[in-house]
């Protein structure tokens, strides 16, 4: 098994309860998540509460989109969210996720984090392309469109 850590960080010139509503609410991610787009037929079942803890949010997709759960375990108002994330395909892995949100400037500053160890074809996998460099653009690319999101939700333009 090998250890992995993934992590970006972004400011966002909006409030953290709007930030953190897009997060906390798995509803939400299909506005700026960036594996939204990878499948347009992406089956979605969301289960438990609307948001925040015990919410979780189901996906099966084709080849590029894969399948997997995700379930929120844990949130601080305006300051986290706390993500147990389970991928079926293409490899099986129990990652964690984390979220946290800190005031930066005219906003704040989000960081998405994720966790996790490797083991069998997907360790060796990794040992040719890390996961950093795996999913590191698509978490840039995820800040980016909950940024713009965030701001012009922010500034009522949503």
């Amino acid at each position: 098994m090998t250890a992995f850590t993934v992590t970006r960080s972004t400011e966002i010139a909006a409030p953290a309860g709007t930030v953190h509503g897009l997060i906390a609410d798995l509803h939400e991610w299909r506005l700026w998540s960036p594996w939204e787009g990878l499948d347009p037929h992406l089956h979605r079942e969301y289960g438990g509460p609307s948001s925040g803890p015990g919410a979780t949010y189901a996906w099966k997709g084709n080849r590029k989109a894969g399948a997997g759960r995700m379930t929120i375990s844990a949130v601080e108002p305006d300051a986290s969210v706390d993500v147990d994330l389970e991928f079926l395909k293409p490899f099986p892995a129990h990652n964690h996720v984390r979220f946290d949100i800190a005031p930066a400037g005219a906003g704040v500053r989000v960081t998405w984090t994720m966790t996790g160890e490797t083991s069998g074809l997907a360790s060796l996998f990794g040992k040719i392309v890390p996961m950093d460099r795996l999913v590191g653009k698509d978490f840039e690319k995820g800040l980016a469109a909950l940024k713009q999101r965030s701001e012009n939700t922010g500034a009522g333009d949503a």
